[in-house]
């Protein structure tokens, strides 16, 4: 099955890309039964904090420790989402307590949310009714780095120059050549 949505590729360092072969690619998490196997057999020091997770071009939930890079997760490919969640077992299952679209390598729009909610439905897992911490990502026109917009600032941290307010050009844009003075 191939989902639907927005595809989002890996936008951030080539040398966090080029090392995605050293690191195995995220859980695909389908079902509970396949969440309650990944925490059980994770670190106990990584289950009390968020998880890396991208929802791959088939909407699978894939999961990795907090610390990994979500390139890798995705296993080098495109995802419909990315970010970091966090679960909590209730008596009826798995429950998210926290979910973002925190990936400053994929950079997703907040309007991934339906393609994180889609997996979680589909593997039986609770969720909130949308991202309890929802980031916005713009790329710099002038320098083309990556900003992370907040308080609704629309300035870049880098060089000061002002981001755009809406959603294109997409971040997966290239960014423009930047002449570097000696």
């Amino acid at each position: 099955m191939v989902a639907t949505g927005r595809r989002y590729r890996y936008v951030g360092p080539a040398d966090v890309r080029a090392s995605v072969g050293d690191f195995p690619e995220g859980a695909p998490i389908r079902s509970s039964v396949d969440l309650d196997a990944y925490l059980a057999a994770a670190d106990p020091r990584d289950r009390d904090e968020p998880f890396t997770y991208v929802i791959d071009l088939g909407g699978t939930l894939r999961l990795a420790p907090r610390r990994s890079e979500h390139v890798a997760c995705a296993g080098g490919g495109e995802v419909l989402g990315a970010g970091e969640i966090a679960f909590v077992g209730e008596r009826d299952g798995w429950v998210v307590t926290e979910v973002s679209n925190q990936s400053t390598g994929y950079c997703p729009d907040p309007a991934s949310w339906a393609a994180v909610a889609d997996a979680l439905d589909r593997a039986g897992v609770g969720r909130p009714e949308g991202f309890t911490a929802a980031v916005v990502f713009r790329r710099c026109l002038a320098c083309g780095e990556r900003n992370v917009v907040r308080d609704d600032d629309y300035i870049c941290a880098l060089c000061g120059a002002e981001l755009p307010e809406d959603v294109e050009p997409r971040l997966t844009a290239q960014p423009p050549a930047v002449e570097r003075l000696p």
